[in-house]
């Protein structure tokens, strides 16, 4: 039996990522990119070593306007520098949807995210 080329089987199991991005697992984790994975271990590096604290792995943000549940904005990272909440995001694309929940969260929570 012949083994069916990468690309068809990506295809047919929809493995393959919309923009690309190859899925990796650190730390029994798995992320959405290789680039998140690599973004992750330096802030293990840094929270291990000091430099950072209370590191979590995708925070919510739920997008509430007038009472109305308009949906959420899950970011990669959150964790806490020199006393100040940084909230992270690894992009590789930045999305319509993307610039969108970005513009809400600084509405809503006055939260300004970083991107890496």
């Amino acid at each position: 039996m012949r083994a069916m080329p990468l690309d068809q089987y990506r295809q047919i199991s929809g493995k393959k990522s919309k923009y690309g991005a190859v899925k990796a697992t650190v730390d029994g984790i798995k992320f959405d990119s290789a680039k998140e994975a690599a973004r992750y271990q330096v802030l293990k590096t840094l929270e291990r070593t000091g430099h950072i604290q209370s590191l979590i792995l995708q925070p919510r943000f739920d997008l509430v306007i007038n009472d109305i549940k308009c949906g959420f904005y899950k970011a990669d990272f959150e964790y806490v520098n020199n006393g100040e909440r940084i909230i992270e995001d690894v992009k590789g694309m930045k999305t319509p949807i993307y610039n969108l929940k970005k513009k809400l969260v600084k509405a809503i929570h006055n939260i300004d995210i970083y991107e890496t």
